[in-house]
């Protein structure tokens, strides 16, 4: 299979990332609503009650530097930078709408929900929504120091 196809099969939407961290809110009694079509960059999630919404994500795909997960391919390195550098630029300009509009937005790296506990990963977003902080990021407890 090409890198093509399988980067092809990896979807917008419902990630393995974006699932875990609905479950933990959901069970922790947040309610919330998904992909809404009417902010800019149609975010993962949205908590209204904290004017505040959560974006997961892709290490690879929104160039978390410093990141074991992120690595340029070797192969049509020229296409894949300019693509990731679009995404890049296209979130900065998404989460300046976002705060224009009186939103509040936290970024939750891939590789957070992977590295970090469930529990842990669910208090430091808890925490963030609960604070006045404006924008915050959620990376892996690993991402801050090794790599």
């Amino acid at each position: 299979m090409s890198r093509s196809e399988m980067m092809s099969r990896i979807g917008p939407r419902n990630t393995t990332p974006e699932m875990k961290l609905r479950r933990g809110l959901h069970r922790a009694g947040l309610r919330f609503r998904l992909h809404r079509k009417d902010l800019p960059g149609k975010p993962d999630i949205t908590l209204s009650r904290y004017r505040a919404v959560i974006r997961v994500q892709g290490c690879f795909w929104h160039m978390h530097q410093g990141c074991r997960n992120y690595r340029l391919p070797k192969t049509n390195t020229a296409f894949w930078e300019a693509k990731i550098a679009r995404n890049v630029e296209r979130d900065a300009e998404q989460a300046v709408c976002l705060s224009h509009l009186g939103w509040r937005v936290l970024t939750v790296w891939e590789c957070a929900t992977r590295d970090m506990p469930a529990d842990d990963l669910l208090a430091t977003v808890i925490d963030w929504l609960q604070s006045s902080t404006e924008t915050g990021e959620v990376p892996a407890p690993a991402a801050l120091g090794r790599n």
